[in-house]
């Protein structure tokens, strides 16, 4: 698996050129890193402050995206680093099983997220790809408990599916990308703070929990977008009312379970 990422990141970083947002959307992964950084242990922030710089894993969280219109690592892009597409009506296990039997299209998040982490967790890496890993893995720690981002093929994640948001023209994808987020009105640090204080009696049984586990509910909520869309009355306040909460727990999720794997592996 090594070898998956060792080509790519021995690259030196050349200009970064912005680009709309992918995955949570920018608020999105700022909120999931900020969460996670409030859960770090002292020595853990310490070493990822040293790594990336103070704060800086929120600061970074979505150079991932930002380097989707530059030439750096060109291969997490053709190879689908930020999703894995899941098929409709999958068995608990075949879900589970993705995790560690990797299919052979749509997608490469969870792959190319164990091998990034296989590599930040060794013992000698190199001070650009140990900074440049750990930017990676906060990211996709986040595209991996987005629902669009283990949705199906065939319609690219959500992304063909229309929708009417405020009257507006938009898409399944984006709409849990960011639109939702942004509904609400928050800066990421109030959101963030909101959601710890909202979500924080879910924390141990979040930590306590498998990547399985998390993965199938996950893969059940998305597959209850999909089935709402066949019902929903296209009211975008309704929408809102419906997904707030479950949207919210995703980002909790995320910034907990990206707080556990670094404390574990740093």
């Amino acid at each position: 698996m090594k070898r998956f990422i060792l080509g790519l990141l021995v690259t030196a970083l050349t200009g970064i050129y912005c680009v709309p947002a992918y995955g949570w959307g920018q608020e999105g992964h700022r909120i999931i890193a900020k969460i996670a950084y409030d859960h770090l242990k002292c020595r853990t922030r310490k070493k990822v402050d040293k790594i990336i710089g103070e704060r800086g894993m929120i600061y970074w969280a979505n150079w991932a995206d930002e380097i989707k219109s530059d030439n750096i690592y060109p291969q997490s892009i053709k190879d689908g680093w930020h999703f894995q597409d899941l098929n409709a009506g999958m068995s608990d296990s075949l879900v589970a099983g993705v995790l560690t039997h990797y299919p052979a299209e749509g997608g490469n998040l969870f792959r190319a997220l164990d091998s990034l982490e296989i590599e930040m967790a060794g013992e000698k890496v190199m001070p650009l790809n140990e900074n440049h890993i750990l930017r990676f893995i906060i990211h996709l720690n986040g595209d991996r408990y987005c629902p669009m981002h283990i949705a199906h093929m065939d319609d690219k994640g959500g992304n063909t599916v229309r929708m009417k948001w405020f009257g507006r023209d938009t898409n399944l994808h984006a709409v849990w990308d960011s639109k939702i987020i942004e509904s609400q009105g928050y800066s990421y640090t109030e959101y963030a703070q909101m959601i710890e204080d909202e979500y924080k009696d879910m924390r141990r049984e979040i930590m306590n929990k498998s990547d399985e586990q998390l993965l199938v509910e996950s893969y059940h909520l998305t597959e209850a977008i999909y089935q709402h869309m066949q019902v929903w009355d296209g009211n975008t306040y309704h929408y809102i009312y419906t997904w707030r909460q479950p949207m919210e727990r995703q980002l909790y999720i995320a910034g907990i379970r990206l707080a556990k794997w670094l404390n574990e592996n740093l």
